[in-house]
């Protein structure tokens, strides 16, 4: 079983790149699991056709802990995709980290985490330790980091990266970094700074998804990319980056950067 985790900014299109990413491989035939570890629960609703699942701290707040099995809580998706949204707290009450950590314990109990591959849909503006726990507990054995060109979203990369490099120090841990995906923001020069950063950081970039209207449109029709145009250059760009990421074996220890470091790094690529 591979267990994978995509992490990086709110709003940076984790859950768009790991719905298509589950989509297409599940089109080769795998078993795929897919959790979101988002308080927003977004991640699974294209795979869904547009329908808002229940999640995991939802339930458990309406029903206990016991009273919950695994049909309430994972839900056949696009091409048989399981899905799973961990959820969050009520509005300015509890941590949000809480619904992945409760959501953990209830799969396991259930027997629910099993499959071809396991992919984590992880929020990654912070890195606290319930949004910690896929790496921490060694759910997730390879991260992979989703950034653009744009300063802010390449800092939450580089967190993830010192997370990573920290939980690494432990004598089990299995937590490693599987590479970079630079999901565009059409600026210039975006692939090269992306892929300097995953050189410095002791990772590669592992893929480069195009900015196109094609993923607004299929958003818009409730469907991944890979569902509703499956044909398309985008498609094809999401089918590459699901064969890339199940066949990858090389893994590494990241090196993040200081602070300073990483903006002298930003400023190289502006003043190009």
């Amino acid at each position: 079983m591979k267990q994978i985790a995509l992490y990086g900014k709110g709003g940076i299109g984790k859950s768009t790149t790991a719905a298509n990413l589950s989509a297409a491989l599940a089109g080769e035939g795998l078993d795929i699991l897919q959790i979101g570890c988002d308080p927003k629960h977004d991640s699974t609703r294209m795979l869904m056709h547009g329908s808002w699942i229940p999640t995991v701290l939802d339930l458990i707040r309406e029903r206990g802990d016991a009273n919950i099995t695994a049909d309430d809580v994972v839900f056949r998706g696009f091409r048989g995709v399981r899905c799973v949204e961990a959820g969050g707290p009520e509005p300015g009450i509890g941590c949000a980290g809480r619904g992945i950590i409760a959501t953990f314990q209830l799969l396991e109990r259930l027997d629910a985490l099993k499959g071809d591959v396991i992919a984590y849909d992880v929020l990654g503006d912070v890195v606290c330790g319930g949004f910690a726990m896929p790496m921490r507990e060694g759910y997730a054995q390879e991260v992979y980091l989703v950034t653009s060109g744009e300063l802010m979203s390449i800092y939450a990369a580089n967190n993830i990266a010192k997370a990573i490099a920290r939980l690494s120090r432990r004598v089990r841990s299995k937590c490693r970094l599987g590479g970079v995906i630079c999901n565009e923001k059409n600026l210039e020069g975006e692939d090269e700074l992306v892929a300097e950063f995953a050189r410095r950081i002791n990772s590669s970039l592992i893929a480069s998804i195009p900015r196109d209207r094609i993923v607004q449109l299929a958003e818009l029709h409730r469907q991944t990319v890979i569902e509703y145009a499956p044909d398309s250059e985008q498609a094809a760009v999401y089918a590459q980056l699901g064969d890339d990421i199940y066949r990858n074996r090389k893994t590494s220890i990241p090196t993040p950067l200081e602070m300073d470091e990483l903006e002298s790094f930003a400023l190289e690529f502006v003043q190009i």
